[in-house]
């Protein structure tokens, strides 16, 4: 079963794996379980370097290492399953997160906050705001009421000719404050209509392909 593992290696470090040397501060590693837990799940293989090389880890120590950060350092707590391998004789954990059912799941930092973060490509980004809004929104249990004002229709409209658009323009466009637009733009997101997208530096929306 080697090749399983060595398969996976040659995919690289992606939006659903990651890849640690080892593990040795189950706080930093609690982060990379929540992006995972948030996003679509993912897999870490502990004991390969960066580069895809195996190093090998006592597994009864990274075992544990994940154990502590999946119950100290996520909240809620969070699953996860694994498996042992051998390598051409050194030991690889693998380590498989599913997606959070009630997100947003929460690692905490080492100033002691509580942050969610998202998996994007292959790092670990801090969850905008708007995206924590939808999740808490999402775990309502009354429907939300869309009402369509000219606001919602001048975004709508917007991106029917443009493919995005970010929060700061669509205040602008419309003339309205920050906490106005992120909850219109919260509602169409609940409502099935757009999609938040965000890389490290910026947050953008763009409508919703109906067929996904």
């Amino acid at each position: 079963m080697s090749s399983y593992i060595k398969n996976l290696i040659l995919q690289g470090e992606h939006q659903q794996q990651d890849f640690k040397f080892q593990v040795n501060d189950s706080r930093k590693i609690a982060k990379t379980l929540v992006a995972f837990a948030n996003t679509d799940g993912g897999k870490l293989l502990i004991g390969v370097k960066d580069n895809g090389v195996i190093a090998g880890i006592r597994a009864e120590e990274e075992y544990h290492m994940i154990e502590a950060a999946a119950t100290m350092y996520c909240k809620p707590e969070m699953d996860f399953a694994y498996r042992h391998w051998n390598i051409d004789g050194k030991k690889v954990l693998e380590v498989d997160v599913p997606t959070a059912r009630i997100k947003p799941v929460y690692a905490n930092t080492e100033n002691g906050e509580w942050v969610a973060w998202v998996r994007v490509g292959d790092q670990n980004i801090v969850a905008d705001t708007i995206q924590i809004k939808y999740w808490q929104r999402q775990k309502q249990k009354e429907g939300t009421v869309i009402r369509y004002s000219d606001n919602e229709k001048l975004l709508l409209n917007f991106l029917t000719s443009h493919p995005t658009i970010t929060l700061d323009k669509y205040c602008r466009l419309a003339g309205i404050p920050h906490y106005r637009a992120e909850n219109i733009i919260v509602d169409l997101m609940i409502a099935g209509l757009i999609e938040i997208r965000q890389n490290e530096h910026h947050t953008w929306f763009r409508l919703k392909d109906p067929d996904v």
